[in-house]
């Protein structure tokens, strides 16, 4: 029996580690170029992205009190939306969604690229 494939396509890798394969992207969108010519390599450095779900304060009484049940209150009210920030600088605002039984956001309001730009001066 004579395989059909080509020796082309015997020899095609699929590298699941490579940084494409790691990209979240919306499917209409295509991967922007970077804002400053000559900026490339900035575009491999690693961020912390924090999704703020909501705050409270409280004093060391009460939170000594708490255990394994005990239920926080938060100041952001159920359904409103989500801060996204890149090393603690917002980015961004979402809503929870769950995908394959973890939770994630879905951008609704990004932050413009002249707004974030100004931020970091």
């Amino acid at each position: 029996m004579v395989d059909s494939k080509s020796q082309a396509e015997e020899q095609q890798v699929v590298d699941t580690d490579a940084p494409e394969a790691a990209t979240i992207s919306h499917p209409d969108t295509e991967p922007k170029k970077p804002a400053v010519p000559g900026m490339e390599f900035l575009l491999d450095i690693p961020l912390e992205i924090t999704v703020e779900l909501g705050r409270t304060q409280m004093v060391i009484n009460d939170l000594l009190r708490l255990g394994q049940g005990s239920v926080i209150e938060l100041s952001k009210l159920a359904g409103e939306t989500l801060e996204i920030r890149a090393n603690q600088r917002l980015i961004a605002k979402g809503e929870v969604v769950v995908v394959n039984d973890k939770y994630g956001v879905r951008l609704t309001e990004v932050v413009s690229r002249a707004e974030r730009v100004e931020k970091l001066k």
